[in-house]
Order: structure tokens, then C-alpha cells, then sequence
């Protein structure tokens, strides 16, 4: 029986769990802070419900990483309907702003006028392609509006994990290494494919040597968008011994048109694994290039082994 002042005598008395001190203390979870500019992502490609779902996915990822995050999309070929451009996604943001900042001065509120960015914009690509931003660039300068542009999503370690799952989805590469588990096509050889030219299939040529290290293969990266390239590097692959090649995409989908990659694949007779798409370490890099341009601390994206 309990009295005025606690449990009667003899009775346990539940106390709050201490906090676990030290490296293994659990982390506060991470929140947007208030105010905080939005995540715009800027997709590049034909838009189509394909990309849409694509897209909504990613951003949901890293909303679900930094809850309360404010993240849109925009498209570098929208019509302003169906699909809306970088250039409007990024006024609208801004209008909004301004418009929430009127209204707090209208109640009364002590509130300081906004300054700094409007929004992060964050190129949906996996590795530098010039041409896209470029027009990246002249989107946001477009817009008029004060926008912060991140690099792209590449080199990283998350992106060799991301090729190394779409090569086991279609049967061309072990899914763990450390199981032993023994896949008949799996290839002996990798054609990276990127697009962007000379200095993107150098970027692609870092992850590739981190997917080198992942199957214990030799990886090779080339152009997509380069006539030769992919034969080029699928003879070199050969010539070092390599009889089973496959194709691994370093795209992330949209940017590209798919058959080119079919038609890549079928020209140096091999198979070809999936874009890398919505894979968790895409929205994960996003929301990471937006902290980082923000300062905002984050815990350390880490690739982590395929299981």
C-alpha cells in the first residue's frame, strides 16, 4: 500500500535508467533546426512517374534521417505542371520564406527578417558531369534566388556499396563474400559505366576501386557517353584475363537514357546490373551534402558491408 509520500514500506521503487556514459551512449536524435534552409533536388533527365517515384523516394530517405527536414524537388527539364523546374521549386521556397516571416511580424512576434540561403541544392548524380551542372548553375542563378549548390553525390564509399548490391540483384557478383555463397554468372570482371566524360570516369575510377576491393575483381571505369570507351576498357579487362564481364551503371537513372546502357552491355557481350536508383545510400549522401554545406553535425556516413 502506498502513503502521501511514496510506496509503502518493503515495496520496490522503480528509478529512472541512468544515462550510459561514454562511446556507447546512445546519440540525441538529430532534428532539423528551425528555420533551416530546404534540401531542393535537382534531378536531371526527361521526367517521367519513373524519375517522380525515384526522386520522392530519395527524399524520403533523408527525411527520415533528419526529421523535420524541408526537402522538394525539382526538375531540370519540368514544365512548370506536372513537374515542376529547379527555377520555380526554388522561388516557391522563397516566397514562402518571406511570407512566414510577414506573417510571425503580423502577430507580433519578435522575429529576425530571414538571411543566408533559401535552399541547398543538392545535383542528383552519383559523379561530375559538366554539361548537367552547368545547367544546374544557370537554374539556380535563374531563380534569382539565394541558393547554396553542393557537389555531386560522388566518389564514396556508400556509392561502392550501392554497385555492389545492383551486380548482386542480378546475379553478377557474390551478395557476401564472407558466406562463400558461390554465384555461377558472377562476373570476373567490371565495366564501370558513367557519363560526363574524362573527369567523370576518373571519379568513377575511385568508387571502382573501392567495388574492386568489395568482390576481389578487377573494375575498370568508362564513358557511356564516348564512342569506344566501354569496348575500349571491356578489351583491356579481356586482354588482363577477365572472361566474364559485367556492366555496372555508376548512374543513378535519370540522367541518362536506359537503353544506352542496353545497348553498351550488348556491344561487348555481357551482362548489365540495374542504375544504382533509390538505394538508401542515395538519399543518405544527399541529406550528408546538405549538413555539410549547413555545418550542421551529422554522424559520418560509413559504407557497411553487404549482407
Amino acid at each position: 500500500m502506498s502513503t502521501p509520500t511514496g510506496p509503502a514500506s518493503g515495496l520496490p521503487v522503480r528509478m529512472p535508467r541512468p544515462r550510459q556514459p561514454g562511446r556507447h551512449r546512445r546519440p540525441e536524435p538529430l532534428v532539423a533546426p528551425e528555420g533551416a534552409p530546404a534540401l531542393v533536388l535537382a534531378v536531371p533527365g526527361t521526367p517521367s512517374s519513373a524519375t517522380r517515384s525515384l526522386a520522392d523516394e530519395v527524399v524520403s530517405i533523408a527525411r527520415s534521417e533528419l526529421p523535420g527536414l524541408d526537402a522538394r524537388i525539382g526538375y531540370l527539364d519540368g514544365d512548370d505542371q506536372e513537374f515542376p523546374t529547379l527555377q520555380a521549386v526554388l522561388a516557391h521556397a522563397a516566397e514562402e520564406r518571406t511570407a512566414r516571416f510577414e506573417q510571425a511580424r503580423a502577430a507580433g512576434m519578435d522575429v529576425k527578417e530571414p538571411d543566408g540561403p533559401v535552399a541547398v541544392v543538392v545535383p542528383l548524380l552519383a559523379g561530375p558531369d559538366s554539361a548537367l551542372l552547368r545547367r544546374v548553375r544557370q537554374a539556380v542563378m535563374d531563380s534569382r534566388v539565394a541558393a547554396d549548390l553542393t557537389d555531386v553525390l560522388g566518389p564514396h564509399p556508400l556509392l561502392a556499396e550501392a554497385l555492389h548490391v545492383r551486380l548482386s540483384e542480378a546475379g553478377l557478383a557474390r551478395a557476401d563474400r564472407a558466406r562463400l555463397f558461390t554465384v555461377a554468372t558472377a562476373a570476373d570482371g567490371i565495366v564501370l559505366a558513367s557519363v560526363g566524360g574524362d573527369e567523370a570516369v576518373q571519379a568513377a575510377g575511385i568508387t571502382g576501386m573501392l567495388l574492386a576491393a568489395r568482390l576481389a575483381v578487377p573494375v575498370m571505369a568508362a564513358a557511356l557517353d564516348e564512342e569506344g570507351s566501354i569496348a575500349s576498357v571491356a578489351e583491356q579487362l579481356r586482354n588482363a584475363g577477365s572472361q566474364q564481364l559485367a556492366l555496372a551503371p555508376y548512374l543513378i537513372g535519370p540522367e541518362i537514357d536506359a537503353s544506352l546502357v542496353e545497348a553498351a552491355a550488348k556491344e561487348v557481350g555481357c551482362s548489365a546490373a540495374e542504375a544504382l536508383g533509390p538505394y538508401p545510400a542515395i538519399g543518405k549522401l544527399a541529406l550528408a551534402k546538405y549538413t555539410t554545406a549547413l555545418g550542421i553535425a551529422t554522424p559520418q556516413a560509413q559504407g557497411s558491408p553487404v549482407r
